[in-house]
């Protein structure tokens, strides 16, 4: 692969044949694609019963009297599953009108990933980013690895949009993603094969 071929920025979405069941119908936003690996944030599954609030009291980001405070939909905004690797690790992917130094990594333009309880904080006070999208855990590839997944019709891929990353309506994103590159969701076939 060239430069200009890998995936930084672009969402992965599992075909129904990747044969392991954490990425069934997973997408997959890259955060990192280069020729020593990957790195990226599955944006459609939820952590089971996780919650922002659960993470506000856990690691007591703010004081308990100033949890009454804070606005119920950002209490209630959901963790997701981001992948297998360090699932017990925080990771949020934000729009970048926040960039904290040193710790805030922008991956384009629009969309930056931190993983520090500072930005956690921040958002709980109301001064973090526009938009965020929390998560425990990652899906990493070792160099090749990746690559060798999408010769074996594991993954497709297509542009990544806001809604796709930060939307709520986490269950309808995997058909809107396939819809965005031409693909009927009920015409894919678990099976793979090279003509």
């Amino acid at each position: 692969m060239t430069a200009s071929n890998y995936l930084e920025g672009q969402i992965l979405i599992a075909m129904p044949g990747i044969g392991d069941p954490r990425f069934d119908r997973s997408l997959i936003f890259m955060c990192a694609h280069s020729k020593n690996g990957a790195m990226g944030i599955i944006i459609n599954k939820t952590a089971p019963m996780m919650f922002f609030s659960d993470l506000v009291d856990q690691l007591k980001i703010v004081p308990p009297d100033e949890v009454r405070g804070l606005a119920p939909p950002i209490l209630n905004l959901p963790v997701l599953f981001g992948g297998p690797v360090e699932q017990f690790r925080g990771f949020v992917l934000h729009s970048t009108d926040y960039l904290s130094n040193n710790t805030s990594l922008p991956i384009n333009d629009t969309v930056a990933l931190t993983a520090t309880v500072e930005i956690l904080q921040a958002i709980a006070k109301g001064n973090g980013p526009i938009k965020v999208m929390l998560a425990l855990g990652y899906s990493g590839w070792v160099a090749g690895q990746l690559e060798n997944e999408i010769q074996h019709n594991g993954w497709l891929h297509c542009e990544a949009d806001d809604d796709l990353i930060f939307g709520t309506d986490n269950d309808g994103k995997y058909g809107r993603a396939l819809k965005k590159i031409g693909v009927d969701p009920l015409m894919l076939s678990p099976d793979s094969g090279h003509a």
